[in-house]
């Protein structure tokens, strides 16, 4: 950032977008610190799917082989009726071909704890509930409820659906008549859900897992019951639990009601679907018997696009700006995009002033909102598809399986691999695959910087 001083970054929230973040400060040498709520990390979440929109990025950072020792090739979807019959298949056999990747599928706590080990720990610190943000004298305070507060020139709440960054900025916005009116809006819910991973199971019980390759099963059950299984590395299966709500009334009272879950509820929820079959065979209770209590976690899952990412010198990322339904895991991998742009637009700023940081935070958003917004509806397509039992949900899925051509598809997949934001401070990765790429917004500080190296006869390159 020039020879101007480097801006202290505050990071509330170590989720996977959070955690991105500073790992990205991290390489660039910027200052940051990492302030969760949590007083421990949990190993939250079963498995999740990583597609060529962000896997460029971990082989930019030397990450790719760590990444894929923990992952299986994600070919094909499959959904069932109560019975086990199939409704429909997805295949995505052909992505490496236009892509330069497989699509990917992994624990997700194990790609937690990797990116968390590349975090030094005295940069992290826990049980950091943000109560309220101010600004002052050119500086951005966190107040927390344990009576500290933090100061910093930059904040990014990166703490979730509900974040408290975004209420306490909001709140400030809504007093000044400028909050937007959907941005007062509840989040739009869609499922309760529960999900888990098992200990290593016997093959000879379970030969699908066998296979090299990993297929997402769901079956669609009644009274808008749902489940799913998957394979993982080491012969373990992940599963998830949904029950769709039909109205935002039933939705309001669950919110009410859950705010906060505990064991109890969990086997509450487990015990309804004990007694389901499942494709790999057996029950679905079998497998809850064969997953660690503390494998196992229950989420609402919810939707919602915000329209205002920022204001002064704080600035949302992921779920606090753009909460998905985790179909395909774009949740998350929106989340790092969202992290890789902020660097991208924070190693371009010349100095820490408040004008400098508005605009890297303006063009942050112009840069994110529409793709972000399109996943978004993407991944509400997707949850229909795959889980949805209302009547357009059936409609949905009868349309798409049956109805819509195979090139039809294909462009669409086509359109949204196109979009794999890099780090434009380091080298490109080249495209691996036959794919359209979208261009991204380069960095002059970068190119300067090249043309300088070049000029004294390093003969480095872009790419």
């Amino acid at each position: 950032m020039s020879d101007n001083p480097k801006p202290e970054v505050m990071i509330v929230g170590a989720g996977l977008g959070g955690m991105m973040l500073a790992i990205l400060l991290e390489r660039m040498n910027v200052p940051y610190h990492v302030y969760e709520r949590a007083t421990v990390m949990k190993p939250l979440g079963a498995a999740m799917a990583m597609s060529v929109n962000i896997i460029p990025v971990f082989e930019q950072l030397g990450l790719l082989e760590k990444l894929m020792a923990i992952s299986v090739d994600y070919v094909s979807s499959t959904v069932y009726d109560h019975k086990l019959n199939v409704v429909g298949v997805s295949s995505m056999r052909n992505q490496k071909e236009i892509c330069g990747y497989d699509k990917i599928l992994f624990p997700r706590p194990e790609l937690q704890q990797m990116m968390l080990e590349m975090i030094p720990p005295e940069k992290i610190t826990y049980g950091k509930r943000v109560l309220r943000t101010e600004e002052k004298e050119d500086r951005i305070l966190i107040h927390c409820s344990d009576n500290t507060s933090y100061v910093g020139d930059i904040l990014i709440g990166a703490d979730g659906a509900h974040s408290s960054v975004r209420q306490s900025i909001y709140k400030q916005l809504e007093s000044k008549g400028l909050l937007p009116q959907p941005d007062t809006e509840n989040l739009a819910m869609g499922y309760n859900c529960m999900v888990g991973v098992t200990n290593p199971l016997d093959p000879a019980k379970y030969p699908k897992l066998l296979d090299d390759n990993a297929h997402f099963n769901v079956v669609l059950g009644k009274e808008r019951r749902s489940w799913g299984t998957n394979k993982l590395t080491n012969n373990r299966i992940c599963w998830i639990l949904l029950i769709q709500f039909v109205d935002a009334e039933e939705a309001a009272e669950q919110r009410f009601r859950n705010s906060e879950w505990g064991p109890e509820s969990n086997d509450m929820m487990a015990q309804e679907f004990r007694d389901f079959p499942h494709p790999f065979g057996g029950t679905i209770g079998e497998l809850i018997d064969a997953t660690p209590k503390q494998s196992q976690s229950k989420v609402f899952l919810e939707e919602k696009m915000f329209e205002t990412w920022h204001y002064g010198r704080a600035a949302l990322l992921g779920d606090a700006c753009h909460k998905m339904i985790p179909a395909g895991g774009q949740g998350a991998i929106n989340a790092m995009q969202d992290a890789v742009i902020l660097s991208n637009v924070f190693y371009d700023m010349p100095d820490a002033s408040s004008k400098s940081i508005d605009a890297a935070f303006r063009s942050y958003r112009a840069q994110r909102y529409d793709h972000a917004k399109m996943e978004l509806e993407f991944s509400s397509v997707l949850g229909k598809l795959f889980a949805g039992q209302g009547f357009f949900d059936r409609l949905i899925r009868k349309v798409l399986f049956n109805y819509v051509p195979y090139a039809i598809h294909g462009r669409q997949f086509m359109k949204a691999s196109s979009y794999r934001p890099q780090l434009n401070w380091m080298p490109q990765v080249p495209n691996h695959g036959t794919g359209y790429v979208l261009p991204q917004q380069p960095s002059w500080r970068y190119q300067k910087e090249l043309e300088r190296l070049k000029q004294e006869g390093y003969g480095v390159s872009a790419v």
